[in-house]
């Protein structure tokens, strides 16, 4: 069920095109990746759901309905740019920006203590922010972000500057807000995140969205025909053998036994390759190579950009000599 889209979605500012007819669907409890360059409208986009600013044109829907200025306490927002008062008090300013969600004083109060203690800050609950390390600023801004259990969650790099142990800490909330009910708009460059979270992704570059699906669907959608085979037997052989129609990308052996990485350059069906190697050898293991989203970022960027600059030429006049 779609919790949350977004329709031809057009921004410029100035003479920059933002965001060029942008289209997203985020199901109900779901984590949707949003992804992109630096500069690629990522940032633009979430404004524009947040009211922040408006779309030239284009509409974001919440539930079915256009979105407005009411729809703001149903959403939390934790932005990349990070905004706590340093002289101010932790308590009193998460309790502030807790009414500005709709809290009263007392519920903001009884809820931020429970996640003061889930978080293991409560002895901080008098300091000042300023008193605080970088990483126990971000878990603040994100307990401020989520206490008012909103349906809609924007987080834009919610691991940056956290070690590896408060960042999984900071998954495993995500992960539950899910389960109990909210759905998540998740932007980061971190595409280890984003196959351990996401259930969806868009991936925007200069303006357009360029990819867009269910994250193990994109990875299959974007796999090379490579396989990693363990075999023991002769590589010169092997090598020899698999002749024209297949590549080694790369090679060791140790122990008799051989590892070795190999691109089908035709058919896509991995039985032609077992086929060659078991007449000369002894198959360990096979195993067919998924791309990570890292890669498929990267693959899907360049041919965006590959796309974009042979269209430009294309489009452009030639000048008669």
């Amino acid at each position: 069920m779609e919790f949350f889209s977004a329709k031809n979605v057009n921004k410029v500012f100035a003479d920059t095109q933002a965001l060029t007819n942008v289209s997203i669907s985020v199901k109900q409890q779901s984590i949707f990746g949003l992804l992109g360059p630096n500069g690629a409208g990522k940032t633009t986009l979430i404004r524009i759901i947040n009211q922040i600013t408006a779309p030239d044109s284009g509409e974001v829907f919440l539930e079915g309905k256009p979105m407005t200025r009411a729809d703001i306490s149903r959403i939390g927002y934790l932005p990349e740019e990070r905004g706590l008062y340093k002289k101010m008090k932790i308590s009193e300013q998460a309790i502030y920006l807790a009414q500005l969600k709709g809290m009263s004083r007392h519920d903001a109060a009884v809820n931020l203590k429970k996640w003061f203690e889930k978080f293991e800050i409560m002895s901080w609950w008098n300091k000042n922010i300023e008193e605080l390390s970088k990483g126990m600023q971000q878990k603040v801004q994100f307990i401020t972000t989520v206490v008012h259990k909103p349906k809609l969650l924007i987080f834009d790099e919610p691991f940056s500057g956290f070690d590896p142990i408060n960042a999984n800490l900071l998954k495993q909330e995500i992960l539950q807000l899910k389960e109990e009910g909210a759905t998540i708009i998740f932007s980061t460059h971190n595409m280890g995140s984003v196959e351990e979270l996401c259930d969806h992704i868009a991936l925007i570059n200069k303006s357009h969205k360029i990819v867009d699906g269910e994250t193990n669907e994109i990875r299959e959608r974007f796999k090379q025909n490579i396989f990693e085979v363990k075999y023991r037997g002769d590589f010169e052989k092997v090598s020899t053998t698999l002749g024209a129609h297949f590549r080694v990308l790369s090679h060791t052996e140790q122990k008799n036994e051989n590892l070795i990485t190999v691109q089908h350059l035709g058919s896509q069906s991995n039985n032609e390759l077992i086929k060659v190697l078991i007449p000369v050898a002894e198959i360990l293991s096979f195993e067919e190579k998924i791309p990570g989203m890292n890669d498929v970022f990267i693959q899907a960027v360049e041919e965006a950009n590959r796309k974009a600059a042979a269209d430009k030429q294309v489009s452009e006049p030639k000048m008669d000599l």
